[in-house]
Order: structure tokens, then sequence, then C-alpha cells
């Protein structure tokens, strides 16, 4: 291999390197952002026609409907009380421009002074790269309770 292809090679290494923690930022972005009730900035973390899979509900389409989960009132309140949603460490296979994550979240409360976990759970993050950089065009997110579901959303990380 002479020193051109060498650092065609390197170069490719060091775009997905760099890829990998643009979007572990991204992923990051989201516990601050909606804890601190930055609707906005939440819901541009998404591709405009970007979608948000909770379970349990209809899923939420496109930012404005995203971002309608964070002004809600029970989100609102969960604010208000003190709240952490966060995200683990994802475990991220690159496709080019899109890329698959898989990672758990946990959503801490405060009740007086002490913190309680309130949701455990299993999130499959479908991102692309964007003119505005990395944006998420799905998040998947199940509720860890020993359900199918849930195990076949951690199942997506071994794929």
């Amino acid at each position: 291999m002479d020193v051109e292809e060498r650092l065609a090679v390197l170069e490719r290494r060091l775009q997905v390197a760099e890829d990998q923690l643009d979007i572990i930022r991204l992923i990051n972005t989201y516990g601050p952002a909606v804890d601190s009730g930055s609707s906005r900035e939440a819901s541009e973390l998404w591709l405009e026609d970007g979608v948000y899979n909770v379970g349990g509900v209809r899923p939420f389409n496109g930012r404005a409907d995203i971002g309608s989960i964070f002004t809600g009132e029970p989100h609102m309140a969960l604010v208000r009380q003190g709240v952490s949603h966060m995200m683990a460490t994802p475990r991220i296979t690159m496709h080019g421009d899109r890329a698959d994550a898989i990672a758990y979240s946990f959503v801490i409360v405060r009740r007086k002074e002490d913190w309680h976990v309130l949701r455990a759970s299993i999130n499959h993050w479908a991102l692309e790269r964007s003119t505005e950089g990395w944006k998420v065009r799905e998040r998947y997110n199940r509720v860890l309770d020993g359900s199918a579901e849930s195990h076949e959303t951690m199942r997506r990380a071994f794929v």
C-alpha cells in the first residue's frame, strides 16, 4: 500500500470516528434539552419529518409534533419537579450517511430529597447526515418490561 492509499484509508477511518463522536454528542444533547424545557432545541435533534416512536401511544411525526411532547403539561411537571433523562453510551453502526445507534436510557425524577428511576428503556436511534449535520430519522423507544418487543429492540445492536 503506497502513501496515498494509506492516507485515504486513514481519512475514511477518521471520518467514521468523527461521525460516531457527532452522533454521541447528538444523543447526549437530548437529556439536557428536554430537562431544561428547551423544546425547540430538543425537537431540532430530529429531521424535519423525523419520528419519535415512544410506544404505548401514537408515534410523533415531524419536529412540531415531537416538540409538543416537551411542551405538554406531563413533561413540564417533570421539569419543575426535577428530572434527568440519562442516555447511556450507544453502540453505533455506520452505513455511510446513515447510522443506527442502540442505547439504554433512564428517566430519573426527584421526589423530595431523593431520586428515583421512573423509566428504563432501550432505544434504537436511526440517524442521517443532513445539511444541518447528523439528525434523528426515528427514535424507537421501548420500556424494559421484559416484553418481546423490548428484547427485539435490544437485539438490533447485533445487526
